[in-house]
């Protein structure tokens, strides 16, 4: 590994152990994705059958747009394949794709409709989450992630139809706060089914602040640290 891949590798571990420290992808569901720094139409991803906890920069693969490790040892996540080589290619401007099967998330996905502005939270979405709204919630083909990405369009976070959350950004930290943020945000109106949703200019005055590459990456450091992982 070169240098930048190699610190590329470091924080998307980072960023699994993060998942996992939140009990997430404890049945062995749930990805990340990085693009790679040089060869851009490739990314790296946890090797399959890795937990999240064991999660190093080591035990990263990289993969091509055909599926095919590329550099590491590793075996490929075919599910994880399927759902973020399409992102990646069709948004140029996203570096990370995260998306695990969450207890607040998969059920609000139930529900087929986009988070609302209810809290402040929340505001980081208004405007900027679609809906993939599709019966195929076993995605196994590219086909589907071609129709999660194009369902998705210039959004950073889309309802996968009873399947649960996915959430894109310029960078691994970015992408995994956004997630972290989205399960919080399915969790309020979730319980809240009724709240009353914030004014649209009171919501775009609040995700202008919330939603910047430093921001982000503030909470994604804060969020490490909380738990532990370094």
């Amino acid at each position: 590994m070169t240098e930048d891949q190699t610190a590329l590798c470091e924080e998307l571990a980072r960023a699994y152990r993060v998942f996992g420290a939140l009990g997430w992808g404890d049945l062995g569901d749930g990805h990340i994705s990085a693009r790679d720094p040089e060869r851009i139409d490739c990314f790296w991803m946890l090797g399959y059958g890795i937990t999240f906890p064991e999660a190093t920069a080591d035990v990263m693969v990289l993969i091509d747009r055909d599926g095919q490790v590329v550099s590491g040892t590793g075996s490929v996540n075919l599910p994880g394949y399927h759902i973020h080589q399409p992102i990646l290619a069709a948004r140029g401007d996203i570096g990370s794709v995260a998306h695990t099967h969450t207890s607040w998330g998969t059920a609000f996905s139930s529900r087929n409709r986009v988070l609302e502005p209810v809290t402040q939270e929340a505001c980081i979405f208004f405007e900027d989450c679609a809906l993939f709204d599709d019966e195929e919630v076993q995605v196994q083909s590219l086909t589907a992630g071609s129709r999660i990405a194009q369902s998705m369009g210039q959004n950073n976070s889309v309802i996968l139809r009873s399947h649960g959350l996915l959430a894109a950004g310029a960078s691994v930290a970015s992408a995994v706060a956004r997630f972290v943020l989205m399960e919080r945000a399915a969790e309020s109106q979730m319980r809240s089914p009724d709240s009353q949703p914030i004014p649209a200019d009171a919501a775009r005055f609040a995700k202008a602040d919330l939603v910047g590459e430093e921001h982000l990456r503030n909470t994604f450091n804060f969020l490490a640290r909380h738990y532990g992982v370094y």
